[in-house]
């Protein structure tokens, strides 16, 4: 991953704010607790985290990655916005990570995943990671690309041909995957396409 974003994590936000939809609502959707902990899987350049600080001030935020290059960019964006008291920022593997071992903290409250399960090969077992450590009352929420279903065949064989050349597969069988974490991990699952399935929006939540 560091080969992939050594160059792009200069340029990635200003480029991809054009076609990473839902970023922003899955955020507005979080709405932790006071005191909740939120953790971005994949955090990135961390743009995503100093949304969500910024949007839920009552929250203490946490982000990893698996990429240094990334995450020395994101680093540098905190510590500019003045956020690092609520921003922690570490590097793990999506597959398997411990809260406690990763922010000395025992469980998530909110964990999010923003365009990261397209970019993970095994990004079941990144699924099924966050769902072990979601705390009662938690929620997991995702967004990624979807099939493009409900837009026409050029511009989805044109799409997924140039998400290819960057490494980009959309889960085909993400909900049914999802389906069954949460059958597994005794969450809930609501599952919605947006924009005519360009993206796809999903929440797994475990009860109190």
């Amino acid at each position: 991953m560091d080969a992939i974003y050594a160059g792009q994590r200069h340029i990635y936000d200003l480029t991809r704010k054009y076609y990473l939809l839902g970023r922003d609502g899955l955020i507005d959707d979080l709405a932790p607790r006071a005191g909740d902990n939120v953790v971005e899987v994949g955090c990135g350049t961390g743009r995503n985290l100093i949304l969500a600080a910024r949007r839920w001030p009552q929250a203490r935020c946490y982000g990893f990655d698996i990429s240094r290059e990334m995450l020395e960019t994101a680093a540098g964006k905190v510590a500019r916005t003045g956020l690092s008291p609520r921003i922690t920022l570490a590097q793990g593997d999506a597959t398997d990570w411990s809260p406690r071992a990763l922010f000395g903290i025992d469980a998530a409250d909110r964990i999010f995943m923003s365009y990261t399960l397209s970019m993970i090969p095994d990004w079941q077992g990144a699924i099924a990671a966050a769902c072990d450590v979601l705390a009662p009352g938690g929620s997991l929420h995702i967004v990624d690309f979807g099939q493009q279903e409900g837009l026409p065949a050029p511009f989805r064989a044109a799409l997924f041909a140039w998400l290819d050349r960057f490494d980009v597969t959309p889960r085909a069988d993400l909900q049914s995957w999802l389906r069954i974490a949460a059958e597994g991990s005794g969450l809930t699952l609501a599952f919605r396409p947006l924009y005519r399935g360009y993206a796809w929006s999903a929440v797994l939540r475990r009860p109190v």
